[in-house]
């Protein structure tokens, strides 16, 4: 098979690099083209040094382009594939950062609350270009694979306005998943079977069936307090499994933001969250860990060049989605699994505009979704309330409309837990002016916006947030992978 798969955002080095090497696990594929496209001129050249080292290791006849002229990239494309960060770290240290002065807490920031809304208005505009070059130039039968978040915008952007094929991906419910068949003892999580639904990053396990054994809520809860690790990791997720009766796939610290209970007030943030690791509830714990990430990648970058001559081994290929719908869709195996598309009745208690993540099987004849799916009450009832932020936040971020933002942000759960409507409308006029250079639709509301913020009467405050971890510098970050291989 020959082929040309499109990068956009292929400067996200470690992500590239898996999706490239789980692509090239199919043996059909070994004959494709790579475009990587990228702003960054020098995260470009990085990246295709490491993929041209692990086609020249391998012995491939595989092609990696690399240009910064995206429309060059998309030309031809039968699949194009998103992981932009549209404002990279500095855009994303304001998302924390603002929030933070007005009492808003995240742990990550990227999905809805003030931070992933905001993120939302950057990327939209340019998910829309991307969508404009592949209408234009790429195959005539593209399907764009969106990775970038807020997943669930991005997606609902390019599938209404950008009117391209267009399927959203995460790995939320393959973690939960290897949670879930950890906690029960499974050797594999091969042997966990289960439906998934909901919206991205609130996906349900609503039946989980153990080598055919049905689960239930207390068998769960059960499994999960008695684990050493997960039962201090995830108390959050589990308080919520106690009190749904469903465990939710994401992350203790990422479910913790879509929720207007847990981190309301600070002294009931520590209550909640762990702070072995960044993902469990840190504030602004993804941020640091970015940041921390690149700068390691920068400086022991030689490092990362020379694993890349290993070969490639097909055993260790990941659970990522992108490789097994290419391979489904072109070799007729089927694929299952757990995709964002538009609802259109799939979840029969949820809209049919929204977009949902659900189950669906991938074969020559395209993703085919699993329908008929009612949640539970509550589960419905807390992605609603996700839905109507994300709807709003669309069409703000298409209309340029800073008052339907405002709104947007308003209806955020954790944010109108926390902030008057008075703090929020000088928020967003705060996050706007910061971000003018990523945010076009907003340039004719951005001097209004700075001239209320001259006369604001709203008291703000500097706060690092309740459990704020300094970024280490690389002789720490050093110090600790040596401890641990050690103590290994």
């Amino acid at each position: 098979m020959s082929f040309k798969i499109a990068i956009i955002g292929a400067g996200s080095v470690g992500f590239t690099k898996k999706l490239f090497t789980d692509i090239l696990c199919v043996p059909e594929f070994k004959d494709i083209e790579f475009a990587l496209t990228d702003l960054s001129e020098h995260n470009l050249g990085m990246i295709k040094a490491i993929l041209d080292r692990i086609v020249e290791a391998n012995g491939l006849p595989t092609r990696v382009t690399a240009t910064t002229d995206r429309r060059k990239a998309i030309e031809g494309a039968r699949y194009i594939i998103s992981c932009v960060r549209v404002g990279g770290l500095e855009a994303y240290a304001d998302d924390i950062r603002i929030p933070l002065k007005y009492g808003i807490d995240q742990c990550v920031g990227d999905t809805i609350c003030a931070g992933g809304i905001l993120y939302g208005q950057r990327n939209i505009p340019v998910i829309l270009d991307f969508c404009k070059d592949i209408r234009e130039v790429a195959d005539t039968n593209a399907k764009f694979l969106n990775y970038a978040n807020p997943m669930a915008m991005n997606t609902w952007a390019a599938i209404e306005y950008g009117k391209v094929d267009t399927v959203g991906l995460c790995h939320g419910v393959q973690h939960g998943a290897e949670q879930i068949a950890a906690v029960l003892g499974a050797k594999s999580p091969r042997e966990l079977d289960y439906v998934c639904s909901g919206i991205n990053h609130q996906t349900w396990f609503i039946d989980l069936r153990l080598n055919g054994r049905k689960i239930d809520k207390d068998e769960l809860v059960a499994a999960f307090e008695a684990h050493p690790v997960y039962s201090q990791q995830e108390k959050l997720r589990i308080d919520v499994l106690k009190r749904f009766g469903v465990y939710s796939t994401e992350s203790n610290g990422h479910l913790s933001e879509y929720l207007p209970w847990y981190r309301k007030r600070p002294d009931e943030i520590t209550r909640w969250i762990d702070m072995s690791d960044w993902i469990h509830g840190e504030t602004g714990g993804y941020l640091r860990y970015s940041t921390e990430t690149r700068n390691w990648f920068e400086t022991e970058y030689p490092q990362f060049l020379e694993a890349a001559s290993k070969p490639i081994d097909a055993s260790k290929r990941s659970n990522e989605h992108a490789s097994h719908i290419l391979e489904a869709l072109e070799t007729n195996r089927v694929y299952r699994g757990h995709f964002n598309v538009k609802n259109d009745g799939v979840i029969t208690n949820l809209p049919r505009d929204a977009i949902i993540e659900s189950p669906g099987f991938v074969d020559r004849f395209g993703i085919n979704m699993a329908a008929g799916i009612t949640l539970p009450e509550a589960c419905a009832a807390t992605c609603m309330a996700s839905i109507n932020v994300q709807r709003m936040s669309v069409h703000a971020a298409i209309s340029g409309d800073i008052d339907l933002l405002k709104l947007a942000v308003l209806h955020d759960p954790l944010v109108g837990a926390v902030s008057t409507p008075d703090e929020v409308w000088q928020m967003v006029d705060e996050m706007v002016v910061a971000q003018a250079q990523w945010l076009p639709q907003y340039a004719h509301a951005v001097p209004a916006a700075k001239e209320r913020l001259s006369k604001s009467t709203v008291k703000t405050r500097e706060w690092a947030g309740a459990a704020r971890r300094n970024v280490r510098s690389i002789e720490e970050l050093r110090a600790e992978k040596a401890a641990l291989k050690q103590a290994v």
